[in-house]
């Protein structure tokens, strides 16, 4: 087993902890396949409940570092985890119970605060216990877990337990598969939260941690790279948050019905959990900057069109599955600036990966946000051409960033 743990990169003492986060994130995941389309059948306005949703991940995302840094990683994880619980109870409970749309936004946006609180901060966590030598491998090992049960398992199971035991039991399991992964990452995992690379002094208290708090934010000014750093982290994923809103829509008409629709998204997430795993270990090796701006940035920009025209191309089921393969090993290729971002500050790198956090969490808005202003303006089409420009735009970014060496 150790050969097994220095070949693949995964670290031994943090294992417990990314099982955690698979299942946590399989509960997340359990309604994005189908609660787009089944809140536009309602006659209720989709795009307005994801985009505010998106607007809370971002929030949640961008503070989830900074917290973790000054009251501890395991206590910004517990906190993610019991917001996350009352969130999707108001929500499945009383908001899908009664379609009652003001609570609806209340309660998804709540959800949306706990997620990043507790996935975003285990990169933290990662960031901590890891050497600089192996950090994009154990990156490449997180977005494995978080992406393999958000957008695989918990899309496969979603889909399977809508149609038998229908909507608000489904979102009801959610919370199981929740408080699993969070009893699996921070009690069972036995791993010290705190910084192996800056020495086991105790943390600030009172007024002095509130000091440590804002100097964190203050990291965009500070250290413009960085901010860079999170603009193509929010360009990275957009195409992903903007396709779960539009695409089910779109396939429709090319006679892709729910169904098919949940396995090719979760078919092809299966190749961009593989290649996160390829593509962290090629990161060390290629270079963390030239892997994110050649696979990421140009490769998604030919992918992500290539997927979307794929129906008109050859309106077939294998087809377009495999186009959207393409499109999600692509996507992966930014797996190494989880570990170029924070490699440019020698200090608050819990700040550092808060920017990249706040930018994941950013583009679960801009991608629906480009879906509202643009569907009726320049169409499904135009806004693919947009994000395709958008990652031609961070491939140029990151060869910024990037030392020489990386």
């Amino acid at each position: 087993m150790t050969a097994f743990y220095d070949k693949t990169g995964l670290p031994k003492s943090l294992v417990w902890g990314f099982i955690g986060v698979l299942i946590f994130m399989m509960g997340d995941g359990i309604e994005q396949t189908w609660l787009s389309k089944y809140i536009a059948e309602q006659g209720l306005d989709h795009e307005v409940l994801f985009s505010v949703y998106g607007i809370s991940v971002a929030l949640s995302a961008w503070f989830s570092g900074v917290i973790a840094e000054t009251v501890g990683v395991r206590r910004t994880m517990l906190l993610g985890y019991l917001t996350y619980l009352i969130g999707m109870a108001g929500f499945a409970g009383i908001g899908m119970t009664g379609l009652n749309y003001p609570v609806l936004l209340v309660t998804y946006a709540i959800k949306g605060l706990g997620y990043p609180l507790f996935a975003y901060t285990f990169i933290v966590w990662i960031a901590y216990r890891v050497d600089k030598s192996r950090l994009s491998s154990a990156q490449g090992w997180f977005w494995f877990v978080f992406t393999g049960g958000l957008n695989v398992l918990g899309a496969y199971y979603g889909a399977f337990a809508m149609e038998r035991i229908g909507v608000v039991p489904t979102l009801w399991t959610s919370l199981l598969f929740a408080s699993v992964g969070a009893l699996l990452a921070l009690w069972i995992n036995p791993c010290d939260d705190r910084n192996l690379f800056e020495g086991t002094e105790e943390r600030p208290a009172g007024d002095s941690k509130l000091r440590e708090l804002l100097s964190g934010l203050t990291i965009l000014k500070r250290e413009p790279k960085v901010l860079v750093g999170g603009l193509v982290r929010i360009i990275n994923t957009t195409s992903q948050f903007a396709f779960v809103v539009f695409m089910p829509l779109y396939l429709k008409d090319y006679g892709i019905g729910d169904t098919q629709w949940a396995s090719i998204w979760g078919s092809v997430f299966l190749f961009n959990i593989l290649f996160n795993l390829v593509f962290g270990i090629v990161g060390d090796h290629f270079g963390w900057g030239r892997t994110v701006a050649w696979f990421g940035g140009v490769g998604c920009a030919l992918s992500v069109l290539l997927f979307f025209y794929a129906p008109m191309i050859c309106n077939n089921y294998w087809f377009i599955l495999g186009c959207g393969a393409l499109w999600c090993i692509m996507l992966a290729g930014y797996v190494p600036l989880s570990a170029l971002v924070p490699s440019l500050v020698d200090k608050d790198k819990g700040a550092a990966v808060s920017v990249l956090n706040l930018g994941a969490g950013l583009s679960a808005f801009v991608g629906p946000l480009l879906v509202a202003l643009f569907r009726h303006s320049i169409g499904y089409a135009g806004i693919v051409w947009v994000m395709a420009g958008l990652y031609l735009l961070s491939a140029v970014m990151t060869c910024w960033i990037a030392p020489r060496k990386r």
